[in-house]
């Protein structure tokens, strides 16, 4: 599987780039700005966009989504229903936080754990991962150990539950029930800075 990690806006949240290599199809997942610079990075990878996956609500992860589905008309997938408010909300959230403009939108699709999402021949499994907001999910693939964990879990921290229906033990319980059992070996993608393995913050992360 292709991937590039490509942080954008002001908040260099990761957008990840992903594509199958057999195929050429390819998903974006978190797509929070710079819908042409995602577009740009897509071209020169040689990857077909066919869906875009969300991990979570918040206006840093979804703020090109809905123009780039548009633009390619392709569908949104995700998150689980309980971010729905979220979402509802990011007219306020741009303008709270000085992003563009962002109207409301609902995804072409809730997911829930167990989904499997196919992009090209790659299988994403999905794991609902509330505790930073009650609708998260993770993006899976079991055939390449790779997560894509959004704002669950960082190198050396945890993602943040002082947000509306934010839950601090639901967080830590997502990350040791659901995430650290796929094996240390697994290397995730977070939603901000620097990948790590689950095996490397299960032995060094502070909060775990």
């Amino acid at each position: 599987m292709k991937l590039r990690v490509i942080p954008v806006t002001h908040y260099e949240q990761n957008c990840s780039l992903i594509g199958c290599e057999e195929s050429g199809m390819g998903a974006l997942i978190d797509p929070g700005g710079e819908a042409p610079r995602l577009l740009q990075a897509a071209e020169e990878e040689e990857v077909e966009i066919e869906k875009i996956l969300l991990t979570h609500g918040h206006l840093d992860h979804v703020g090109a989504a809905r123009q780039i589905a548009r633009q390619l008309d392709i569908p949104i997938l995700g998150p689980h229903r309980a971010d729905a408010f979220w979402l509802q909300m990011l007219p306020s959230q741009a303008q709270m936080f000085s992003f563009p403009d962002l109207e409301a939108f609902e995804p072409d699709r809730w997911l829930e754990e167990g989904d499997r999402i196919k992009v090209g021949e790659t299988t994403l499994e999905v794991l609902h991962c509330p505790g930073h907001t009650p609708g998260h999910v993770v993006f899976y693939s079991a055939a390449e150990r790779l997560a894509f964990v959004g704002d669950v879990l960082f190198q050396g921290s945890v993602g943040r539950s002082d947000f509306p229906q934010g839950d601090h033990a639901a967080l830590i319980a997502s990350i040791k029930n659901k995430l650290l059992p796929l094996g240390d070996e697994v290397t995730f993608v977070p939603g901000h800075g620097p990948s790590s393995t689950f095996g490397f913050e299960r032995r060094n992360n502070p909060y775990l």
